[in-house]
């Protein structure tokens, strides 16, 4: 008697395999279509049409890249008005084109509008990265620290091992940084132009206020006094532009039971203010570096390039701001305490979340105090009495002649 082997095969798997075509297949190859290079740039009659629509919308896209802000913004305007309510994916990418050239020709107002507008129809987590990465260029546009910070906590509550939002926090922090080193010393003009060269700078008026630290105090250098230096080589800055600054930190710290109001400026606590930016600014590099470190074996040509000019960057930004070993230790300590191999695979291979408008809201962190205290909480009562201010308080102030 045969014995079972358990297995059954059907006969079609013995059976010849078919003739393949020319291209691969058993029916003849379908005949691609080719275009020109720019086919779309021509005088094309556009329309409905799918071919029309693409046209138009890779017209739009042309002139961005162009520079031709106005012709993109008629284009991006043009295509919008022909596309169903069904096509949202192209809706979508028409609606980020007509923001960022309205950015672009100065009309921030309309840019945000359209961006708010996204954001409220967005409904999975690529939708509200794309939006928050909107808003961020438009905030950079005008200059709005405050606003691009806070979009730079909300991509990274979304992408939490991203080391590229991680660095340009941590360049925006460096921004206050700068601003601070520069603008408390020069509050009293605020109505006053200031041009920098060197150690000093001569006001509007003509008085020449001088930024070098005293010498007689016979203070080592400590953190942030590069960036001392640096900032004094900035080409101009305005000092009425030194309550944008406080404001922004104002509304970093959000001191809460402060029912008298914002704390008047003093010495004291912008010392205080720009020893705990420093500390954010530095473990935020640290931690985009470690992110960079744990992705370059993977990477290669020019991925691995940008990665490596990445890191360099940030090498020497953190060196700039002249932390100790022992405090840039523990801030790599805390900073890759959650950098474990499966949580990084999930960043880069997880699927898209798609939840409602609601939902995605509570994906983002609601305040800037609520992402700093889970993020440098633990670093500010450590660190923070290692960072010696720009100026001694027992130098005198700046001469003013």
């Amino acid at each position: 008697m045969e014995l079972p082997l358990g297995w059954q095969f059907e006969d079609s798997l013995f059976a010849p395999s078919r003739e393949r075509g020319p291209g691969g297949g058993a029916e003849p190859p379908c005949g691609a279509k080719r275009c020109e290079p720019r086919w779309f740039c021509g005088e094309a009659d556009g329309g409905e049409s799918a071919d029309g629509l693409t046209a138009s919308k890779f017209r739009a896209d042309w002139a961005y890249r162009r520079e031709e802000s106005e012709k993109a913004l008629c284009e991006y305007t043009n295509c919008l008005l022909l596309l169903p309510a069904s096509n949202i994916a192209m809706r979508r990418d028409v609606q980020e084109g007509q923001a960022r050239c309205l950015s672009r020709l100065g009309r921030h107002k309309e840019a945000l509008d359209i961006a708010e507008k996204m954001r409220n129809s967005a409904t999975n987590t690529d939708h509200l990265t794309t939006v928050l990465n909107l808003q961020f260029a438009i905030y950079q546009g005008l200059e709005n620290t405050e606003k691009k910070i806070t979009c730079l906590q909300q991509l990274i509550c979304l992408h939490p091992f991203n080391p590229w939002y991680w660095k340009l926090l941590a360049e925006a922090y460096m921004s206050l940084v700068q601003s601070l080193l520069v603008i408390p010393e020069a509050n009293w003009h605020q109505s006053e132009e200031l041009s920098l060269s060197d150690s000093s700078f001569k006001t509007s008026s003509g008085r020449e206020i001088n930024l070098q630290p005293c010498r007689s105090c016979g203070q080592k250098e400590g953190p942030l006094s590069g960036l001392a230096t640096e900032t004094q080589r900035e080409n101009a800055v305005t000092c009425s532009s030194s309550q944008d600054v406080k404001n922004c930190l104002w509304a970093l710290e959000e001191p809460e039971g402060t029912d008298k109001g914002r704390p008047a400026a003093s010495e004291p606590w912008e010392q205080n203010m720009l020893k705990k930016v420093g500390v954010k600014a530095c473990a935020s590099f640290i931690r985009a570096r470690l992110l960079l470190q744990l992705t370059q074996l993977q990477q290669s040509s020019f991925a691995l390039e940008n990665n490596i000019k990445g890191q360099k960057e940030i090498d020497d930004k953190v060196a700039r701001l002249g932390f100790d070993e022992n405090s840039l230790q523990l801030m790599t300590q805390v900073m890759g305490q959650d950098l474990l191999p499966e949580k990084l695979k999930e960043e880069f291979q997880g699927e898209v979340k798609c939840v409602g408008p609601s939902v995605l809201s509570s994906l983002v962190t609601a305040s800037a105090t609520e992402f700093e205290i889970k993020w440098f909480g633990n670093l500010q009562d450590d660190l923070c009495h290692f960072v010696r201010p720009f100026h001694s308080d027992t130098c005198p102030p700046p001469l003013v002649t």
